[in-house]
């Protein structure tokens, strides 16, 4: 079956972090691109970092750039997004997607063929 589950979200306060996990099931790492992405209450999805398949190159939106580090551990199917230095506007929920191929590159604003039902993120004081 083919799947994505993510976990690790909860309430936070600013400045402080997060690691976010992204479990995939019937499929491969090594197949499929992973992206992450978010969408606040009222605001539109925006993509926000991935890895491709092959070589595990990275992209990252600008407003998390500096601050959220995606990795991968392929033996455990799994895809990580650390996030340090949380604002109030990371505030959303998060979604890890996959589209297969990109062994060489990776991009957010595509269209993703798999989704999560995503975890939410709560950065407040």
């Amino acid at each position: 079956q083919v799947q994505l589950v993510e976990s690790g979200g909860g309430l936070v306060q600013p400045g402080d972090s997060l690691t976010l996990s992204c479990r995939v099931s019937g499929f491969s790492l090594n197949d499929y691109a992973i992206g992450w992405f978010r969408q606040a209450p009222g605001k539109e999805r925006e993509g926000v970092a991935c890895i491709s398949s092959g070589d595990g190159v990275t992209y990252y939106g600008d407003s998390v750039q500096n601050r959220f580090t995606v990795s991968r551990t392929i033996a455990k199917n799994t895809v990580y997004l650390q996030m340090n230095n949380l604002k109030p506007e990371d505030t959303a929920v998060y979604y890890c997607a996959a589209i297969k191929g990109w062994a060489y590159y990776c991009k957010v604003d595509y269209e993703y063929d798999l989704w999560g039902q995503g975890t939410q993120v709560t950065v407040s004081s």
